[in-house]
């Protein structure tokens, strides 16, 4: 069964940081491209970014480019997102995903607020 795991967040003053984990199961990992996504009420659920099967080939979305970094260890099987500067606006539910697939993890709460 694929299983994908969300930790890390919780409650942060705006400029502080998190980091993200999403450990899977169930699956090649190995072989996957994996992707960050991210859902605050009233909003469309939105890609974050994204992360090559090697790990070599990365993108992010404009409105966290410069402050967030997506990482990945293979031989773990789990997937970061490092969020640097966070902002009231990066308040949401954020959800690991395997790229092309319709797999996701039960999401993890990210609230920036002062």
């Amino acid at each position: 069964q694929v299983q994908l795991a969300e930790s890390g967040g919780g409650l942060v003053q705006p400029g502080g940081s998190l980091r993200l984990s999403c450990s899977a199961s169930g699956f090649p990992f190995g072989g996957s491209a994996m992707r960050w996504y991210r859902q605050s009420p009233g909003n469309e659920r939105e890609l974050v970014a994204h992360i090559s099967e090697s790990g070599l080939f990365v993108s992010y979305a404009d409105f966290v480019k410069g402050r967030f970094t997506i990482s990945r260890d293979n031989a773990a099987h789990t997937v970061y997102l490092q969020m640097n500067r966070l902002e009231p606006e990066d308040t949401a539910v954020y959800y690991c995903n395997v790229a092309y697939r319709d797999y996701w993890g039960q999401g993890t709460q990210v609230i920036v607020s002062s």
